[in-house]
């Protein structure tokens, strides 16, 4: 069923989506100090392309510099990308078979909104290996 519904997303929206998130780390990686933004949007760039089966976790070792990087990222990138999962997840919404494909755009807003300090992992992992 995950694989169904990865194939779904990714050609109502999930490939625009993840284009978007490859824009803007192009846009990032223009200058050094925003390489790292880059970066992490590379990384939400993949999670949107196949997002169910996989979901973000805060990293327990995260500290002051992600909550700084994260403000940036803010400002810089985060606010239009949720925008998008906002409006995308409205539309999906509309319809019935739509409404799951609504729920993963809405559960993509708030790494969109901060990426740093947050981890991908698989659904299925056990919590043990997770840090938790």
């Amino acid at each position: 069923m995950r694989t169904l519904l990865n194939l779904i997303w990714l050609v109502l929206s999930g490939f625009w989506l993840a284009c978007a998130y490859v824009v803007a780390g192009l846009l990032l990686c223009i200058t050094i100090i925003g390489i790292p933004f880059g970066i992490a949007s590379f990384r939400i760039a993949l999670f949107a392309l196949w997002p169910f089966g996989r979901m973000a976790i805060p990293r327990l070792d995260a500290g002051a510099p992600s909550c700084v990087g994260n403000v940036l990222w803010l400002v810089l990138a985060g606010w239009w990308l949720a925008l998008g999962h906002v409006v995308t997840g409205l539309l999906l919404c509309i319809t019935i078979i739509g409404i799951p494909l609504g729920l993963a755009n809405f559960k993509l807003i708030p790494i969109s909104l901060t990426p740093l300090g947050h981890e991908i992992v698989r659904s299925d992992t056990p919590f043990a290996q997770r840090g938790w």
